[in-house]
C-alpha cells in the first residue's frame, strides 16, 4: 500500500501550528499497526475460532502484503481448483436430461406448506418428464430432491460447503451429487442444465440464484426459458417495488423485463408454465 506523503504547503503549516512549543511533530505511520503475515493475524486474535474472529482474519488478511511469489503460488492453484469444479460439474451434468432448477431457503421445516408444495411440484415434473435441479442441501432443496425421488425421477444435488446449514440431503441420486467450493462455479450448472427456473421462498442465496437467471436471460446470454416464483405473498412486495422505482421512477429496466417472471400459488399452476412453454415450441423431454 502507498504511504502518504506530506507536501510542503503541509509541513509548513504544521511547523507554524508548532512554532514555539519547543516540540517536533512526528507523523505517524499509516503502516505502523499493520499486521505482515498470516502468524501475526493468529497471534492478534490468540487463536479463538469464532464466526467474529473468523470474519476479523479475512478482513485482516486482505491488507497482509504478500511477494511475488507468494501470489503466483496461491493463485495459480486457485485456477486449478476452479478448474477442476467446472471439469467435474460438465462431465456429470451434461448427461441429466430436461430438468428444471428448483431455488429455495435451507431453513424451512418440512411442516411449512411451501416445503410440501415443493416437495409437489418436484414430483409434477417428474412425471411430466423432467429432472430436478436443487442445491443438494437441506429446506426447499430437500423437499425438490424428494419429491424427485419419489417418483423415480432424476434428482440432482448442487451442494456447497458453507460453515453452517447445508449438508447433502439423503434424496439426491448418488451419482448426481456434486460438491463446490465457489459460488460461481455452482451458479453455472444450475443456469446452463436447466430448461426452466422455479423459486420459492428464501433468502440472500435464492435471490443470488434468481436474479443470476434473470440478468442472463434479460441480456440474452441464454434462451428466455420459464421463471416461476411461488407464493405471491412472499414476492410481490419485491416485484412492486420493481415496477415502482427500478421501472417507472428510474427507468433501469425495460418494461418487458417484467414479463420474465411469472408469480403462481400452487403446484399445478407452476409445471403448467412449464409445460405449456415447451409446448409452444412443440418441445417434450426426451427420457
Amino acid at each position: 500500500m502507498t504511504k502518504l506523503k506530506k507536501t510542503s504547503k503541509t509541513k509548513l503549516s504544521d511547523e507554524a501550528l508548532n512554532a514555539g512549543s519547543g516540540q517536533t511533530i512526528v507523523q505517524p505511520d499509516i503502516n505502523d499497526n499493520k499486521v505482515k503475515t498470516i502468524s501475526d493475524i493468529r497471534e492478534q486474535t490468540h487463536g479463538e475460532r469464532t464466526v467474529q474472529v473468523d470474519d476479523e482474519q479475512r478482513i485482516r488478511k486482505a491488507f497482509v502484503d504478500k511477494d511475488w511469489n507468494e501470489i503466483k503460488i496461491a493463485d495459480s492453484w486457485q485456477i486449478f481448483k476452479v478448474m477442476a469444479e467446472f471439469v467435474e460439474g460438465f462431465e456429470k451434468m451434461s448427461k441429466i436430461g430436461p430438468c428444471v432448477s428448483i431455488f429455495g431457503s435451507a431453513r424451512t421445516k418440512p411442516d411449512n406448506p411451501y416445503y410440501q408444495m415443493a416437495e409437489e411440484i418436484a414430483a409434477k415434473l417428474v412425471r411430466h418428464g423432467y429432472g430436478v435441479i436443487t442445491g443438494g442441501g437441506p429446506g426447499i432443496m430437500e423437499a425438490g430432491n424428494k419429491g424427485a425421488h419419489s417418483e423415480g425421477g432424476k434428482s440432482v444435488g448442487l451442494n456447497i460447503e458453507l460453515p453452517f446449514e447445508q449438508f447433502n440431503n439423503i434424496y439426491i441420486d448418488p451419482d448426481k451429487i456434486i460438491n463446490f467450493d465457489y459460488f460461481f462455479v455452482r451458479k453455472v450448472m444450475f443456469v446452463k442444465y436447466a430448461q426452466g427456473f422455479i423459486g420459492m421462498p428464501g433468502g440472500f442465496g435464492t435471490l443470488d440464484e434468481l436474479f443470476e437467471a434473470i440478468t442472463l436471460i434479460q441480456t440474452k446470454k441464454i434462451g428466455r426459458f420459464p421463471i416461476v416464483l411461488v407464493g405471491t405473498k412472499y414476492w410481490q412486495g419485491m416485484f412492486d417495488w420493481i415496477q415502482q422505482v427500478m421501472l417507472e421512477d428510474e427507468h433501469n429496466i425495460s418494461p418487458e423485463d417484467m414479463d420474465l417472471v411469472q408469480l403462481v400459488d400452487d403446484a399445478e399452476s407452476a409445471v403448467k408454465i412449464i409445460d405449456d412453454f415447451y409446448n409452444k415450441y412443440l418441445l417434450s423431454p426426451n427420457f
